[in-house]
């Protein structure tokens, strides 16, 4: 479920946005717009807190302790340095007067005034000297201190973003995968979520940081002029509600145009790995897909060009607004200080305070615009983390019987998926004795791979049931009951790690169990694939890290048969099997079978009717039903649809041109 913001397009033809509305109407839109965004980043900046306090305690005390007392130094620093000035004018008077220089200096602070020992004027000069440096130094020893901590929070934060995508991902539904905007919602949450949570919470200290600033400077302040104050406050003001608007653009421009990323990353994949190369360079598709990939990034960059563009051309336009108040105040200071109202270290003073609070003020702004820009985009990865599997155990599931004898039934069991109407299974019913070994045929799209979704859980039926050992699958723990299945799939996984672990992943806590790896190796005959390989067992397969060794894709099936054999599992599922096989390799295996599947109940499904002959029964599926089922020899004697296609293919090993080519076409 995606929470957030909703962006809503427009059909046709995409408007041109121009300049924002200046009635009063659209005035108060986009007040409005601010009010909204200002309760959404302060809703969103607990979830960040946690986020960056569950990555790191202390850190984040550091981090927070560094900007806290950052916020005062401004402040600190500008009174400092009217003090000074003032004693090198007056140091400056007396030496010209030739008078006493003996002078005493009391330094106000909030509990009454220090008082320093009588001294020279160029004592105090040196004494306050001394203090603005020693200030000066506190200031960038707290800037170490938050470069650091935020450094090291980026690299925490980093990991601890990642283990949740992964942790997240790991339970979720096959259903999520399969749906596109769930891709745009990962690759969001992974390209942004580690950088904007830090920045989000270096921001969230730094508005503390500048509020205690602002304020401290917004007191030296008043105390010139009111209206001084006020106008510094109210500069800003319209710099950072344009500034809000962009923002929103900006995320509904990136959320929009995730899909043109992804596809720009999946064309470099084609592009850059080894899975693909060589097909990519037979068939010399690589200006094709260069092609393609630089009209995509010229969209893209089109788009981030035009909110670029307008964003800080209106961002600049503003600012001339604080830049005509900021020469309206240093105007009035000098004034006062030629007339003789001010001295010339209240001078320096209040035109840098008014500075100062002009700064703070816009960088407040500025900060909650950028926070809640951040939060757009981290709502991407708390989507993320609040969705939740609809494939779920039962509050009290039934323990998987122990051991179990593998009779599996359909009732009535038919499927579509969410928010479609059509049927891709339905009201399919049959049964799988225990031990027996049944082939699973038809034409693509027939069902046979959402039948296998089914079996193992990955999905739960539209209607209907399925029984396992006589108990509703969904009555178990999903977890415990896949461990009583051992898979192969049409498109098996081909790891990027050692044969060993290739093979020992069907059952990763036996990785140590080497007489268990080497026996399913004999079992599929991937033993004679692994002697040939330079370091047998512990050679890297795959060229993606040094050493690797890439393997042909009848080798790679092998090793992929070895992981399900080595599940040693009640009930083996193996989608298509011999696909990448040779014939002899084939025959080898299928004269195995029987053997390798004593005491365990088999479903394969293949598209090979020579080895499918060897099941103890075939079921056939068409248009997601179930039409024909028995042994080889009823299913012929029927002359329906499995004998139709088994003569095809017949037909086609003895080279009939005619059924060869509609064979092919259906196989």
């Amino acid at each position: 479920m995606m929470h957030g913001p909703t962006i809503a397009y427009e059909k046709g033809p995409r408007r041109k946005r121009g300049p924002a509305d200046e009635s009063p109407k659209g005035l108060r839109a986009r007040l409005d717009l601010v009010r909204k965004q200002l309760r959404g980043t302060l809703a969103g900046i607990p979830q960040v807190l946690q986020l960056v306090w569950d990555a790191s305690r202390p850190l984040t005390l550091l981090l927070a302790l560094s900007t806290i007392l950052a916020g005062f130094i401004p402040a600190i620093q500008a009174y400092t340095a009217k003090l000074l000035i003032n004693a090198v004018v007056k140091a400056i008077f007396l030496h010209a007067q030739h008078l006493p220089d003996r002078v005493r200096l009391d330094i106000p602070v909030l509990w009454g005034d220090i008082r320093l020992p009588v001294l020279s004027a160029l004592g105090v000069v040196v004494v306050l000297a001394l203090i603005q440096f020693a200030i000066t130094a506190f200031s960038a020893l707290l800037t170490t201190l938050t470069n650091i901590s935020q450094q090291l929070l980026q690299e925490r934060i980093s990991m601890s973003v990642q283990l949740l995508i992964i942790e997240r991902s790991a339970t979720l539904d096959l259903a999520f995968f399969e749906n596109p905007a769930s891709y745009d919602t990962l690759q969001i949450a992974q390209r942004e979520a580690t950088s904007r949570s830090v920045q989000m919470v270096s921001q969230t200290f730094g508005l503390v940081r500048t509020l205690i600033t602002f304020f401290s400077m917004i007191a030296l302040l008043v105390g010139l002029s009111p209206w001084l104050a006020l106008a510094a406050l109210l500069a800003p003001v319209p710099s950072f509600i344009s500034n809000a608007r962009y923002s929103w653009w900006g995320y509904a421009i990136a959320r929009r145009n995730s899909p043109i990323r992804r596809k720009m990353t999946y064309l470099t994949t084609l592009l850059t790995t080894d899975t693909y190369a060589k097909e990519v360079k037979i068939l010399t598709l690589g200006h094709f897909f260069i092609e393609r990939f630089r009209t995509l990034a010229q969209q893209y960059y089109d788009d981030q060009k035009s909110i670029v563009s307008r964003r800080y051309l209106a961002g600049y336009a503003w600012s001339t607004l604080t830049t005509i108040a900021s020469s309206g105040t240093y105007l009035y200071v000098a004034a006062q200080a030629v007339n003789g109202r001010l001295t010339l270290g209240d001078l320096t003073l209040y035109t840098q305070v008014a500075n100062s609070v002009q700064n703070s003020f816009q960088s407040l702004l500025t900060g909650l615009s950028s926070m809640y820009e951040n939060n757009l985009y981290l709502t991407s990865l708390f989507d993320l983390l609040k969705e939740e599997p609809k494939v779920v155990a039962p509050a009290n599931p039934v323990p998987v019987p122990n051991p179990l004898r593998g009779e599996i039934e359909f009732q009535h069991v038919s499927f579509q998926y969410e928010g479609t109407e059509r049927y891709i299974l339905h009201d399919v019913s049959f049964t799988i004795r225990p031990g027996e070994t049944v082939a699973l045929v038809g034409k693509n799209g027939a069902g046979k791979t959402t039948l296998i979704k089914l079996l193992t859980r990955l999905y739960d039926p539209t209607e209907g049931r399925i029984l396992v050992d006589g108990y509703d699958i969904r009555e178990f723990d999903p977890a415990e009951y896949r461990q009583q299945i051992a898979i192969m799939l049409q498109d098996y996984a081909t790891y990027q790690l050692t044969a060993r672990e290739n093979i020992g992943l069907g059952r990763h806590e036996e990785l140590a169990n080497e007489p268990a790896i080497e026996e399913a190796a004999q079992r599929s005959g991937a033993d004679e694939v692994v002697e040939k390989l330079p370091q047998h067992y512990n050679t890297m397969l795959g060229k993606w890290f040094d050493e690797g060794v890439n393997l042909s894709g009848g080798e790679w099936q092998k090793v992929a048969l070895a992981r399900a054999f080595m599940r040693d599992a009640p009930i083996l599922i193996l989608d298509e099997p011999t696909a990448a096989l040779d014939a002899q390799a084939e025959f080898d295996l299928f004269g195995r079978l029987r053997l390798l599947t004593t005491g365990h109940t088999a479903l394969y499904i293949s598209h090979r009717f020579s080895t499918v002959r060897m099941a103890d029964r075939i079921l056939m599926l068409q248009d997601g039903e179930l039409i024909e089922h028995g042994t080889h020899e009823e299913l012929m004697a029927l002359g329906g649809q499995y004998a139709h296609l088994f003569n095809l293919q017949a037909a086609a090993y003895l080279s009939d041109p005619a059924t060869a080519e509609e064979a092919a076409r259906i196989a």
